[in-house]
């Protein structure tokens, strides 16, 4: 067995050599994410060099020309080329250049405006065609992403894509309020919504844990609910500029009328009780409320919404709405009177009653109202648009009454929630019966991240790269569902989107580096990579009570949502039962990895007190693998074990499903499938 494990070492040298020898060999066109809706592959390859050089004709704007001049850059930055040509404006308009962009008019950041596009590549040429600049815009990020290489050099492969999404709103939900995530936070996702063609960043502004947007008319609500962290009016100003630059809109959400602890710091008198009130430090459902049955709460609000409407562009603004728990509403006897007086039964009729105050003062500064599905209740108009967190049915049920809306339940990312499940949740699922008109009501969808368990070092490890999965599901077509094709492209994918500035990668090694006081990781990474946040809301119920205050810096934190590891274990375990002769080799070669690694991996966990919590679980995977190992020799043998073998293993297996450190081991399902096989079961 030592010789063979010997051996296992050999093959994953000579695996990472093969794997460095086909890198060199890399054609973008097997790898695009999303997955365009028609591509007709032709001969040939468009060579790059650096006289290559950009043309745009037609009806372009400034935002099509500083696209085209950052495409280039990036592509100079991959390649190493000193291109002739550094920045693409007006005057670019050669007829020999290379790369013709035409654009028939600029596009209006709005709902249903025209995205489509057409990239022909030929040896000699590459013409991008769009009817708006949005969608020459996607254009540039499929041509970006075609990049290829061979022994020769660069190229594009020769082919044809006509382009176009399957849903007109595709976003991304960050909660700035939670834990506070600066600006050059948001713009590196920005940049990274635009790669995968999301053109919606949500920003979830407040929240009972902070107020994030300076107010000039009521500069209490930062001074008292923000703890000194928020954006100013010139910051959120340059946030939307940025992303108008490519092509995404911003969506304000100012969550009310509960929600509110952080405002009504600084105005207790719109409250629904007495206070006093603070900026809330811990997560959870909180009780306070504004008070929709005095005056004074819409006049405030009138004045807010003036300013604030104003201040975003957007025709949409959220005003959120969710999880009002009411015990305010049913405490105060004031409230109660006003609700027996003007015959509103319940204090979700009464919600009701306040949001058709706000959807007026909302009509008056001409925006349209989004909200959680709560605010749909009998009367409100037909120009809301429902984000549904409840679910599918609470979606179809608003389209098929004439509201449109948009899909978050299923797109809970913060919930660690493996890429899979997101990408096969889908707005508009296979063989739904909605009929066309209410098809048309279904928007697409928002990947949403709440900040409770994330800072802004381990944020886009959270986001990315699961939601290049889900921005797939609302770009392409129904019929790309493949799950395994998506996590072949995903894994490269991955990888490009640091050329973005994304840190889920880079920040991985840091964290950990972090956690032993900058010594050798590569014992604690081997650990590391192979296990898993728990999933779900199990997080908050595992003893460790976090609040705003709370470090974020233990394994858990540093964990991938989704270990690459592990599922590349299950998977081989699964092609090793299918009769993969390669697959043995590759499962025992892992088992071999984490059986080896423990002697050093103990040491560096019984060195550094916040990692000695994992130590259960390093023993666990250490059982488990030697089990897994002699599983195999019992098959490989064609000998059956022992008495009392299969139930010695069975209880280590039953030992490490158990989490530790908020973590488990996503692998313990496939070794017992192995131990289960050595016994005949």
């Amino acid at each position: 067995m030592k010789l063979q494990r010997r051996f296992c070492f050999i093959f994953l040298f000579i695996l990472v050599s093969v794997s460095f020898l086909a890198a060199q060999n890399f054609n973008g066109l097997t790898y695009l994410m999303p997955v365009p809706a028609k591509i007709i592959k032709l001969e040939g390859k468009f060579r790059l060099d650096s006289a290559f050089s950009i043309a745009v004709f037609g009806n372009p704007n400034e935002r099509l020309y500083g696209a085209a001049t950052r495409m280039l850059h990036h592509l100079s930055g991959r390649t190493g080329y000193f291109f002739h040509q550094e920045i693409i404006t007006k005057n670019s308009k050669s007829d020999s250049a290379q790369f013709i962009i035409n654009c028939n008019h600029p596009g209006k950041l709005g709902l249903r405006e025209d995205e489509s596009y057409t990239l022909s590549i030929s040896p000699d040429k590459v013409e991008l065609s769009a009817e708006t600049d949005l969608g020459d815009l996607h254009g540039l990020e499929t041509f970006i992403q075609l990049l290829s290489v061979d022994s020769a050099g660069y190229y594009f492969p020769a082919v044809k894509i006509i382009d176009q999404p399957r849903f007109p709103w595709r976003g991304l939900m960050i909660d700035v309020a939670r834990h506070f995530m600066p600006v050059d936070v948001v713009k590196r996702n920005l940049r990274a919504m635009a790669f995968v063609k999301l053109n919606v960043l949500h920003l979830h502004l407040s929240d009972d844990q902070g107020f994030r947007v300076q107010s000039k008319i009521f500069p209490e609500l930062t001074e008292l609910g923000s703890n000194g962290q928020f954006y100013t009016q010139a910051q959120i100003k340059d946030i939307i500029s940025y992303a108008n630059a490519r092509g995404i809109r911003i969506i304000p959400e100012f969550d009310m009328p509960a929600h509110t602890q952080s405002w009504l710091a600084s105005h207790p008198e719109i409250a629904s009780a007495p206070g006093p009130y603070h900026a809330a430090r811990n997560w959870g459902v909180h009780n306070a409320v504004f008070n929709p049955t005095v005056n004074r709460t819409y006049k405030f609000l009138d004045k807010f919404f003036r300013e604030m409407t104003s201040l975003f562009p957007d025709e949409y603004f959220h005003i959120g709405g969710d999880e009002n728990n009411g015990k305010d509403w049913s405490a105060n006897k004031s409230i109660q009177s006003f609700m027996k007086k003007n015959k509103i039964e319940t204090t979700a009729d009464l919600q009701t009653y306040f949001n058709k105050k706000i959807l007026k003062l909302l009509t008056k500064y001409h925006k349209k109202m989004i909200g959680w599905d709560e605010i749909l209740q009998p009367g409100m108009p037909h120009n809301i648009v429902i984000q549904s967190w409840r679910g599918q049915k609470a979606l179809f049920t608003a389209a098929r009454n004439g509201y449109m809306g948009i899909l978050s339940n299923g797109y809970y990312i913060d919930l660690y929630k493996h890429a899979s499940y997101h990408y096969l949740n889908d707005p508009i699922p296979p063989d739904t019966m909605l009929g066309d008109e209410a098809e048309k009501n279904i928007l697409g969808g928002e990947a949403t991240m709440w900040s409770e368990l994330v800072t802004p070092e381990n944020i886009d490890s959270r986001i990315w790269p699961r939601v290049a999965a889900i921005a797939e599901r609302f770009w392409s077509p129904d019929s790309i569902r493949n799950v395994n094709d998506m996590y072949r492209r995903l894994k490269t994918i991955n990888y490009e989107l640091e050329d973005y500035g994304t840190m889920q990668i880079k920040n991985y090694d840091m964290m950990l580096r972090r956690l032993t006081f900058n010594h050798d990781i590569t014992a604690l990474k081997i650990f590391v990579n192979v296990v898993e946040p728990v999933k779900g809301y199990e997080r908050y119920n595992e003893g460790v009570y976090y609040n705003s205050s709370s470090p974020y810096t233990r394994v858990v934190d540093a964990a991938q949502p989704e270990s690459e590891t592990a599922r590349e274990f299950n998977n081989n375990v699964n092609d090793y039962f299918a009769g993969n002769k390669s697959a043995e080799e590759k499962i025992t070669g892992m088992m071999t990895l984490w059986e080896n690694s423990y002697p050093i991996l103990l040491k560096t966990l019984f060195s550094f007190l916040v990692l000695r919590e994992m130590e259960p679980m390093s023993e666990n995977l250490k059982n488990i693998s030697e089990a897994g190992l002699e599983a195999l020799t019992y098959l490989d043998k064609n000998q059956k074990p022992p008495d009392g073998w299969l139930q010695e293993k069975l209880n280590l297996l039953d030992k490490a499903k158990k989490p530790y450190g908020q973590c488990f081991l996503p692998i313990v399902p496939s070794i017992k499938k192995l131990v289960e096989k050595a016994e005949g079961i």
